[in-house]
Protein backbone atom coordinates (compact mmCIF):
# COMPACT_ATOMS: atom_id res chain seq x y z
CA UNK A 1 0.00 0.00 0.00
CA UNK A 2 1.64 3.36 -0.95
CA UNK A 3 1.68 6.17 1.62
CA UNK A 4 0.29 9.57 1.26
CA UNK A 5 3.12 11.57 0.84
CA UNK A 6 2.82 15.68 0.79
CA UNK A 7 4.34 16.17 -2.90
CA UNK A 8 6.35 19.11 -4.09
CA UNK A 9 6.16 20.10 -7.99
CA UNK A 10 9.70 18.12 -7.89
CA UNK A 11 8.10 15.03 -6.33
CA UNK A 12 5.63 15.05 -9.27
CA UNK A 13 6.15 12.97 -12.60
CA UNK A 14 6.73 14.42 -15.90
CA UNK A 15 3.88 13.86 -18.35
CA UNK A 16 6.53 12.28 -20.42
CA UNK A 17 6.80 9.59 -17.08
CA UNK A 18 2.99 8.95 -17.80
CA UNK A 19 2.85 9.29 -21.22
CA UNK A 20 6.40 7.25 -22.39
CA UNK A 21 5.46 7.78 -26.15
CA UNK A 22 6.51 10.77 -27.88
CA UNK A 23 6.74 12.16 -31.20
CA UNK A 24 8.68 15.20 -32.34
CA UNK A 25 6.76 17.83 -34.30
CA UNK A 26 6.04 17.87 -37.92
CA UNK A 27 8.34 19.67 -39.88
CA UNK A 28 6.82 20.99 -43.14
CA UNK A 29 10.08 22.41 -44.97
CA UNK A 30 7.92 24.47 -47.06
CA UNK A 31 4.92 26.85 -45.75
CA UNK A 32 2.98 26.62 -48.95
CA UNK A 33 1.83 22.94 -48.02
CA UNK A 34 -0.55 24.26 -45.47
CA UNK A 35 -2.92 26.83 -45.62
CA UNK A 36 -6.42 27.66 -44.02
CA UNK A 37 -8.85 27.07 -46.81
CA UNK A 38 -8.68 23.81 -48.95
CA UNK A 39 -8.98 25.85 -52.77
CA UNK A 40 -5.85 27.60 -51.77
CA UNK A 41 -4.03 24.32 -51.67
CA UNK A 42 -5.30 23.21 -55.08
CA UNK A 43 -4.30 26.28 -56.58
CA UNK A 44 -1.01 26.06 -55.43
CA UNK A 45 -0.69 22.78 -56.58
CA UNK A 46 -1.90 23.49 -60.03
CA UNK A 47 0.76 26.11 -60.72
CA UNK A 48 3.48 23.57 -58.95
CA UNK A 49 2.68 20.65 -61.71
CA UNK A 50 2.03 23.25 -64.62
CA UNK A 51 5.28 24.77 -63.81
CA UNK A 52 8.61 22.16 -65.60
CA UNK A 53 12.35 21.66 -65.16
CA UNK A 54 13.42 24.03 -63.05
CA UNK A 55 10.96 26.44 -62.62
CA UNK A 56 8.97 23.54 -60.81
CA UNK A 57 11.75 23.01 -58.41
CA UNK A 58 12.00 26.58 -57.77
CA UNK A 59 8.95 27.16 -56.81
CA UNK A 60 8.83 23.60 -54.81
CA UNK A 61 11.23 24.85 -52.48
CA UNK A 62 14.01 22.10 -52.73
CA UNK A 63 15.65 21.66 -48.83
CA UNK A 64 18.23 18.96 -47.98
CA UNK A 65 15.46 16.84 -47.10
CA UNK A 66 13.02 17.07 -49.96
CA UNK A 67 13.28 18.21 -53.80
CA UNK A 68 11.57 17.00 -56.95
CA UNK A 69 13.29 14.39 -57.70
CA UNK A 70 13.00 12.70 -53.93
CA UNK A 71 11.66 9.27 -53.66
CA UNK A 72 9.84 8.66 -50.56
CA UNK A 73 7.01 6.33 -49.42
CA UNK A 74 2.84 7.13 -49.47
CA UNK A 75 2.12 8.71 -45.47
CA UNK A 76 -0.03 5.89 -44.21
CA UNK A 77 -3.16 6.06 -44.79
CA UNK A 78 -3.14 8.09 -47.64
CA UNK A 79 -3.68 8.02 -51.14
CA UNK A 80 -1.21 9.83 -52.82
CA UNK A 81 1.32 9.54 -55.72
CA UNK A 82 4.71 8.10 -54.72
CA UNK A 83 7.06 8.84 -57.99
CA UNK A 84 9.08 11.47 -58.31
CA UNK A 85 7.38 15.61 -58.33
CA UNK A 86 9.30 16.19 -61.25
CA UNK A 87 7.17 13.85 -63.09
CA UNK A 88 3.68 14.38 -61.39
CA UNK A 89 0.95 15.90 -63.59
CA UNK A 90 -2.19 14.44 -61.62
CA UNK A 91 -4.25 16.48 -59.45
CA UNK A 92 -3.52 17.52 -55.79
CA UNK A 93 -4.40 14.98 -53.19
CA UNK A 94 -7.08 15.41 -51.34
CA UNK A 95 -6.16 17.81 -48.14
CA UNK A 96 -6.47 16.91 -44.63
CA UNK A 97 -7.77 18.94 -41.23
CA UNK A 98 -4.81 19.18 -38.81
CA UNK A 99 -4.06 21.27 -36.16
CA UNK A 100 -1.64 24.01 -36.78
CA UNK A 101 0.28 24.96 -33.49
CA UNK A 102 -2.81 26.04 -30.74
CA UNK A 103 -6.00 25.46 -31.36
CA UNK A 104 -5.48 26.79 -35.68
CA UNK A 105 -7.06 24.15 -37.22
CA UNK A 106 -5.99 24.69 -40.99
CA UNK A 107 -5.67 22.14 -44.27
CA UNK A 108 -2.47 20.28 -44.95
CA UNK A 109 -1.47 18.39 -48.28
CA UNK A 110 -0.59 15.00 -47.01
CA UNK A 111 1.75 14.73 -49.54
CA UNK A 112 5.09 12.75 -48.47
CA UNK A 113 6.76 14.35 -51.13
CA UNK A 114 6.13 17.64 -50.12
CA UNK A 115 6.84 17.53 -46.29
CA UNK A 116 10.49 17.16 -45.16
CA UNK A 117 9.44 15.27 -41.49
CA UNK A 118 5.73 14.12 -41.74
CA UNK A 119 6.28 11.63 -38.66
CA UNK A 120 4.85 8.66 -39.99
CA UNK A 121 4.32 7.27 -37.10
CA UNK A 122 1.91 9.85 -36.06
CA UNK A 123 0.04 8.67 -39.34
CA UNK A 124 -0.38 5.32 -38.66
CA UNK A 125 -1.89 5.47 -35.02
CA UNK A 126 -4.12 8.63 -36.42
CA UNK A 127 -7.84 7.08 -36.56
CA UNK A 128 -11.33 8.93 -36.70
CA UNK A 129 -13.09 7.63 -33.71
CA UNK A 130 -10.64 6.96 -30.83
CA UNK A 131 -6.76 8.53 -30.98
CA UNK A 132 -6.42 11.79 -28.78
CA UNK A 133 -3.01 13.75 -28.99
CA UNK A 134 -2.27 15.23 -26.32
CA UNK A 135 0.49 17.94 -27.48
CA UNK A 136 3.38 20.10 -25.13
CA UNK A 137 3.82 23.44 -26.63
CA UNK A 138 7.71 24.74 -26.43
CA UNK A 139 8.24 25.93 -23.07
CA UNK A 140 8.90 29.61 -22.79
CA UNK A 141 9.40 31.04 -19.13
CA UNK A 142 6.80 32.97 -17.51
CA UNK A 143 4.61 32.65 -20.65
CA UNK A 144 1.04 31.81 -19.40
CA UNK A 145 -0.90 29.20 -20.73
CA UNK A 146 -2.27 25.94 -20.70
CA UNK A 147 0.89 23.44 -20.45
CA UNK A 148 -1.03 20.60 -22.27
CA UNK A 149 -3.13 20.69 -25.36
CA UNK A 150 -5.69 18.28 -26.87
CA UNK A 151 -6.22 17.65 -29.99
CA UNK A 152 -8.80 15.38 -32.22
CA UNK A 153 -6.66 15.92 -35.35
CA UNK A 154 -3.21 15.54 -36.44
CA UNK A 155 -1.09 18.35 -34.78
CA UNK A 156 2.13 19.91 -36.07
CA UNK A 157 2.84 20.03 -32.40
CA UNK A 158 4.23 23.93 -32.35
CA UNK A 159 3.79 26.95 -30.31
CA UNK A 160 2.80 30.33 -32.27
CA UNK A 161 6.44 31.15 -32.22
CA UNK A 162 7.52 27.79 -33.73
CA UNK A 163 9.10 26.18 -30.68
CA UNK A 164 9.42 22.33 -30.90
CA UNK A 165 7.16 20.23 -28.05
CA UNK A 166 6.02 17.23 -28.23
CA UNK A 167 3.36 15.07 -29.52
CA UNK A 168 1.82 12.09 -27.34
CA UNK A 169 -0.87 10.06 -29.09
CA UNK A 170 -3.05 8.20 -26.31
CA UNK A 171 -2.71 5.35 -27.79
CA UNK A 172 0.39 3.05 -29.36
CA UNK A 173 -2.13 1.66 -32.08
CA UNK A 174 -5.42 2.43 -34.00
CA UNK A 175 -8.78 1.44 -33.28
CA UNK A 176 -8.03 2.36 -29.62
CA UNK A 177 -5.67 -0.15 -28.56
CA UNK A 178 -2.66 -0.48 -26.51
CA UNK A 179 -2.88 2.91 -24.43
CA UNK A 180 0.32 5.09 -24.39
CA UNK A 181 0.67 4.39 -20.52
CA UNK A 182 3.75 3.89 -18.18
CA UNK A 183 2.98 -0.22 -17.34
CA UNK A 184 1.34 -0.47 -14.50
CA UNK A 185 0.03 2.86 -13.64
CA UNK A 186 -3.48 1.89 -15.00
CA UNK A 187 -4.03 -1.01 -12.05
CA UNK A 188 -2.03 1.33 -9.72
CA UNK A 189 -4.67 4.31 -9.81
CA UNK A 190 -7.61 1.25 -9.95
CA UNK A 191 -6.49 0.32 -6.65
CA UNK A 192 -5.77 3.51 -5.05
CA UNK A 193 -8.86 5.10 -6.39
CA UNK A 194 -11.42 2.29 -5.97
CA UNK A 195 -13.12 2.13 -9.24
CA UNK A 196 -11.46 1.35 -13.01
CA UNK A 197 -9.37 4.34 -14.24
CA UNK A 198 -8.85 4.41 -18.22
CA UNK A 199 -6.78 5.79 -20.12
CA UNK A 200 -8.64 9.00 -21.34
CA UNK A 201 -9.25 9.76 -17.30
CA UNK A 202 -5.29 9.89 -16.84
CA UNK A 203 -5.07 11.85 -20.14
CA UNK A 204 -8.36 14.06 -19.10
CA UNK A 205 -6.61 14.57 -15.65
CA UNK A 206 -3.28 15.98 -16.89
CA UNK A 207 -5.27 18.54 -19.49
CA UNK A 208 -6.94 19.91 -15.34
CA UNK A 209 -3.71 19.80 -13.34
CA UNK A 210 -0.41 19.69 -15.71
CA UNK A 211 1.87 22.70 -14.73
CA UNK A 212 4.81 23.79 -17.32
CA UNK A 213 8.58 23.36 -16.43
CA UNK A 214 11.36 23.56 -18.66
CA UNK A 215 11.81 19.75 -18.35
CA UNK A 216 8.33 19.72 -19.52
CA UNK A 217 4.38 19.37 -17.98
CA UNK A 218 4.62 17.99 -14.48
CA UNK A 219 1.74 16.23 -13.40
CA UNK A 220 0.85 15.52 -9.87
CA UNK A 221 -1.45 13.01 -9.03
CA UNK A 222 -3.41 13.27 -6.14
CA UNK A 223 -3.55 10.71 -2.92
CA UNK A 224 -7.55 10.52 -2.70
CA UNK A 225 -10.44 9.82 -5.30
CA UNK A 226 -12.62 13.02 -4.47
CA UNK A 227 -9.93 15.33 -6.29
CA UNK A 228 -8.96 12.59 -8.65
CA UNK A 229 -12.54 12.63 -9.65
CA UNK A 230 -12.94 16.61 -9.71
CA UNK A 231 -9.92 16.86 -11.82
CA UNK A 232 -11.08 14.19 -14.65
CA UNK A 233 -14.28 15.82 -14.75
CA UNK A 234 -12.95 19.50 -14.84
CA UNK A 235 -10.18 17.64 -17.97
CA UNK A 236 -12.60 15.87 -19.80
CA UNK A 237 -14.86 19.36 -19.91
CA UNK A 238 -11.51 21.09 -21.43
CA UNK A 239 -10.86 18.25 -23.62
CA UNK A 240 -14.49 18.22 -25.57
CA UNK A 241 -14.05 21.94 -25.93
CA UNK A 242 -10.49 21.56 -27.32
CA UNK A 243 -11.66 18.75 -30.29
CA UNK A 244 -14.89 20.58 -30.85
CA UNK A 245 -17.56 18.17 -31.34
CA UNK A 246 -14.95 15.14 -32.10
CA UNK A 247 -15.68 11.57 -30.47
CA UNK A 248 -18.94 11.66 -30.17
CA UNK A 249 -19.15 15.28 -28.57
CA UNK A 250 -21.19 18.17 -29.43
CA UNK A 251 -19.36 21.72 -30.28
CA UNK A 252 -18.69 24.06 -28.32
CA UNK A 253 -21.45 26.84 -27.77
CA UNK A 254 -21.51 29.81 -25.21
CA UNK A 255 -24.64 30.39 -23.07
CA UNK A 256 -27.25 32.47 -25.45
CA UNK A 257 -26.45 36.45 -24.98
CA UNK A 258 -22.78 35.43 -24.98
CA UNK A 259 -22.64 34.21 -28.21
CA UNK A 260 -20.18 36.02 -31.24
CA UNK A 261 -22.03 37.22 -34.13
CA UNK A 262 -20.54 39.62 -37.18
CA UNK A 263 -21.97 43.12 -36.26
CA UNK A 264 -20.18 44.41 -39.41
CA UNK A 265 -19.11 42.36 -42.56
CA UNK A 266 -15.40 41.29 -43.01
CA UNK A 267 -13.82 43.50 -45.93
CA UNK A 268 -12.53 41.27 -48.50
CA UNK A 269 -8.87 42.00 -46.76
CA UNK A 270 -8.71 43.33 -43.33
CA UNK A 271 -5.61 45.63 -42.47
CA UNK A 272 -5.25 45.05 -38.91
CA UNK A 273 -6.98 43.42 -35.75
CA UNK A 274 -7.86 45.18 -32.61
CA UNK A 275 -9.94 44.31 -29.54
CA UNK A 276 -12.24 47.08 -27.98
CA UNK A 277 -12.23 46.02 -24.26
CA UNK A 278 -15.44 48.59 -23.46
CA UNK A 279 -17.74 47.04 -25.84
CA UNK A 280 -16.16 43.21 -25.75
CA UNK A 281 -16.25 43.70 -29.69
CA UNK A 282 -12.73 42.70 -31.78
CA UNK A 283 -12.71 44.45 -35.37
CA UNK A 284 -10.61 43.16 -38.42
CA UNK A 285 -10.31 46.13 -40.21
CA UNK A 286 -14.09 47.56 -40.78
CA UNK A 287 -15.74 44.14 -39.37
CA UNK A 288 -16.84 43.94 -36.16
CA UNK A 289 -17.79 40.46 -34.38
CA UNK A 290 -19.19 40.80 -30.52
CA UNK A 291 -19.35 40.25 -27.82
CA UNK A 292 -16.02 38.56 -27.80
CA UNK A 293 -15.48 38.04 -23.76
CA UNK A 294 -11.53 39.58 -22.65
CA UNK A 295 -10.22 36.14 -21.35
CA UNK A 296 -10.68 35.18 -25.19
CA UNK A 297 -8.58 38.41 -26.28
CA UNK A 298 -6.12 37.84 -23.74
CA UNK A 299 -6.07 34.11 -24.17
CA UNK A 300 -2.30 33.23 -24.91
CA UNK A 301 -0.29 29.97 -25.48
CA UNK A 302 3.82 30.30 -25.57
CA UNK A 303 4.15 34.00 -24.98
CA UNK A 304 1.25 34.81 -28.20
CA UNK A 305 -2.12 36.15 -28.41
CA UNK A 306 -4.08 33.29 -30.03
CA UNK A 307 -6.03 34.91 -31.94
CA UNK A 308 -3.65 37.48 -32.81
CA UNK A 309 -1.48 35.13 -33.56
CA UNK A 310 -4.50 33.50 -35.67
CA UNK A 311 -5.50 36.55 -37.82
CA UNK A 312 -1.61 37.05 -39.01
CA UNK A 313 -1.39 33.83 -40.58
CA UNK A 314 -4.03 34.86 -42.65
CA UNK A 315 -3.18 38.10 -43.48
CA UNK A 316 0.27 37.71 -44.05
CA UNK A 317 1.06 37.83 -47.65
CA UNK A 318 3.92 35.71 -49.12
CA UNK A 319 6.28 36.66 -51.25
CA UNK A 320 5.97 37.30 -55.05
CA UNK A 321 6.05 34.61 -57.48
CA UNK A 322 5.64 31.98 -54.64
CA UNK A 323 3.47 29.13 -54.35
CA UNK A 324 2.86 31.03 -50.83
CA UNK A 325 1.68 33.87 -52.26
CA UNK A 326 -1.24 31.89 -53.70
CA UNK A 327 -4.05 32.66 -51.32
CA UNK A 328 -8.21 33.45 -51.67
CA UNK A 329 -8.53 37.26 -53.80
CA UNK A 330 -10.91 38.19 -50.69
CA UNK A 331 -11.63 36.66 -47.33
CA UNK A 332 -13.45 33.32 -47.48
CA UNK A 333 -16.73 33.13 -44.96
CA UNK A 334 -15.56 29.96 -44.01
CA UNK A 335 -12.80 31.53 -42.02
CA UNK A 336 -15.15 34.13 -40.30
CA UNK A 337 -16.99 30.65 -38.93
CA UNK A 338 -14.17 29.80 -37.89
CA UNK A 339 -12.86 32.77 -36.22
CA UNK A 340 -16.49 32.51 -34.00
CA UNK A 341 -15.57 28.96 -33.54
CA UNK A 342 -12.14 29.59 -31.92
CA UNK A 343 -13.97 33.17 -30.02
CA UNK A 344 -16.06 29.88 -28.03
CA UNK A 345 -13.20 27.80 -27.41
CA UNK A 346 -10.88 30.43 -26.13
CA UNK A 347 -13.85 31.81 -23.78
CA UNK A 348 -14.88 28.33 -23.10
CA UNK A 349 -11.46 27.24 -21.70
CA UNK A 350 -10.35 30.47 -20.17
CA UNK A 351 -13.84 29.90 -17.54
CA UNK A 352 -12.30 26.63 -16.70
CA UNK A 353 -9.23 27.33 -16.08
CA UNK A 354 -10.24 28.56 -12.45
CA UNK A 355 -10.78 25.09 -11.42
CA UNK A 356 -7.66 24.14 -12.21
CA UNK A 357 -6.22 26.42 -8.68
CA UNK A 358 -8.39 23.53 -7.13
CA UNK A 359 -6.27 20.25 -8.03
CA UNK A 360 -3.31 21.74 -6.63
CA UNK A 361 -3.40 21.50 -2.78
CA UNK A 362 -2.97 17.95 -0.92
CA UNK A 363 -1.38 15.11 -0.66
CA UNK A 364 0.13 13.53 -3.64
CA UNK A 365 1.38 10.13 -5.04
CA UNK A 366 5.18 10.71 -5.67
CA UNK A 367 7.87 9.58 -8.29
CA UNK A 368 9.62 7.76 -5.09
CA UNK A 369 6.19 6.33 -4.85
CA UNK A 370 5.22 4.96 -8.60
CA UNK A 371 9.08 3.38 -8.46
CA UNK A 372 8.34 1.40 -5.45
CA UNK A 373 5.08 0.27 -7.14
CA UNK A 374 7.12 -0.49 -10.48
CA UNK A 375 5.49 1.64 -12.74
CA UNK A 376 9.01 3.87 -12.85
CA UNK A 377 11.77 3.66 -14.72
CA UNK A 378 9.25 3.35 -17.91
CA UNK A 379 10.97 0.53 -19.72
CA UNK A 380 12.84 1.43 -23.09
CA UNK A 381 9.99 -0.49 -25.60
CA UNK A 382 7.44 2.05 -24.48
CA UNK A 383 8.79 5.10 -24.97
CA UNK A 384 9.45 3.49 -28.75
CA UNK A 385 6.52 3.43 -30.96
CA UNK A 386 4.75 -0.07 -31.52
CA UNK A 387 5.22 -2.02 -34.51
CA UNK A 388 1.51 -1.86 -36.54
CA UNK A 389 1.34 -4.01 -39.47
CA UNK A 390 -2.82 -3.48 -39.79
CA UNK A 391 -2.38 -3.23 -43.82
CA UNK A 392 0.03 -2.38 -46.68
CA UNK A 393 2.03 0.63 -47.14
CA UNK A 394 2.59 1.91 -50.40
CA UNK A 395 6.86 2.52 -50.80
CA UNK A 396 8.42 4.67 -53.44
CA UNK A 397 8.04 4.74 -56.98
CA UNK A 398 4.69 2.50 -56.18
CA UNK A 399 6.24 -0.56 -54.56
CA UNK A 400 4.96 -2.03 -51.33
CA UNK A 401 6.89 -1.29 -47.89
CA UNK A 402 6.96 -3.91 -45.36
CA UNK A 403 6.55 -2.85 -41.78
Amino acid sequence: MIARTPATRSDAPLLGDLMPWSVAPLRLGRRWVLAPDRRTLRARWDALVRADGAGREELFGATRARTTHTSVAALPGQRTGTGRLARESGPCPEPVRVTHGPFDEQWLIPDHRLIDAARPELWRVADDSHQLFAVEPGHVPQAAGPPVLVSALLPDGRSPAGRPGRIRPLHRRPGGREPNLAPGLLPLLSERYGHEVAAADVLAWAVAAAEGTPAGAVVPLPAGPEVWAAGVELGRRMTSVQVRGARGGERPRLPGGRRPYVRSAVPAWPSELRYDAQEEALHLGEGRVSPVPAAAWDFHVGGARVLQTWFERRTAPGEPGTLEAIRPAAWPQEWTSDLLELITVLALLAGLQAGREELRDGERITRAELAEAGVLPVPDAARRPASVLDHQEEGPEGQFALL
